[in-house]
Formats: structure tokens, sequence, C-alpha cells
């Protein structure tokens, strides 16, 4: 059975919006957009790297999938491109229609809870969630995910959307593996307790 794998960049407040660029995401005015671009260094890269090894799909929700559609096939001197270009993606949403314009996308019609399970009962390495904040709301509540991988800055943001905004109950967790980068912020790595 393959694994579902979240990884995210929080605050310590828990927001997650637009962590990349100015431009990624303003919803209900946010200003902050690319809070993480200054942390970034070689343990983080390498802890990424890692993630990319055992991973062999994406599951993106809609908003992620465009923005990421729309800048990686254009970054042809970053690493990651050719890795990511080759991946299926797999994309959950309601409004997207097929084709999708990214290589290797796939959209997720119907159920998408039952479309990720029948996704997890294939052979295979781990599915990546990347961003996709309402996802991994939904497929947390369904017990599907099977870690996270969180890189908590060492930063207070005050206001944008989080990646906990309100909890369904207590879900408790385990920490499975941790690392600090240079620049403070702490890769922790959980599982469902």
């Amino acid at each position: 059975m393959r694994r579902i794998v979240v990884t995210e960049n929080v605050s310590l407040d828990g927001v997650m919006q637009a962590p990349g660029r100015s431009d990624e995401d303003t919803r209900d005015g946010f200003t902050a957009g690319g809070w993480a671009v200054p942390y970034t260094d070689p343990v983080i890269g390498r802890k990424m790297g890692e993630g990319m090894a055992t991973t062999d799909a994406l599951l993106l929700g809609r908003r992620t999938y465009t923005d990421f559609a729309g800048y990686w096939p254009q970054q042809r001197d970053n690493p990651f491109t050719p890795v990511l270009d080759a991946l299926p993606k797999y994309v959950a949403s309601g409004t997207l229609t097929a084709p999708l314009p990214w290589a290797n996308s796939h959209l997720l019609t119907g159920d998408v809870v039952a479309a990720v399970k029948e996704l997890k009962a294939q052979p295979g390495g781990d599915i990546a969630v990347l961003g996709s904040g309402e996802l991994v709301r939904a497929l947390g509540r369904q017990g599907l995910i099977d870690e996270y991988v969180l890189l908590i800055h060492p930063l207070v943001l005050g206001g944008g959307r989080r990646l906990f905004p309100d909890a369904d109950g207590p879900a408790p967790l385990r920490l499975v593996d941790s690392a600090v980068s240079t620049t403070g912020v702490l890769v922790a790595t959980y599982r469902p307790a």
C-alpha cells in the first residue's frame, strides 16, 4: 500500500499561505507572501530531496496545481523541474476540466476520498501532497494521511490561512524524525499515533 505524505511550510502560528512568492496567494488581503524563501538552506534542500527520492506521484488541490502548473514547467534551470514534470500528478478539483495542461496530470473526478483510497491501494512509492490545504484537511479527517513533514519557520505572521484553522477533534501525532536548518527551520516528521 502506498503512503500519503504531506509536506507543508508553516509559520509558528500555523500559517501556510503563500510561502514561496509574494503573488502566490493574496486571498483575504494576504500581503506576506514569500515568507519562507529567506529561510531556505542546504539542510532543507537535503530533506526535501530525501522526500522526493521515495515519491512517485503528487496529489494536489486545484489552487496548488494551477499555481505549480503555471510556475514549474518554466523553471528549466532548477533541478526539481524535470522530476516534477515526470511525476504523475493527481488533481482534486470540482472546477477544472481535462485535459490538464501540465505533463502527466490526471484529474480526479467524483468522490475524491474514494479516488485517493484507490490510489493508496495501488503498488508504488509515496504520494506527496504539497500545499493544498483544503485537500489536506479533507484527507486528514478520513485518516488517509500517513505522514506530515512540517517545515516550521521561526516566524509569526499573525494572519493568513492556516494548515489547521479549526480542529475536527484530537488527532495525536508521533514525532519520527527532526532536523534543524541553519536558518532555524525545524523540519519535523510526524505520523499518526
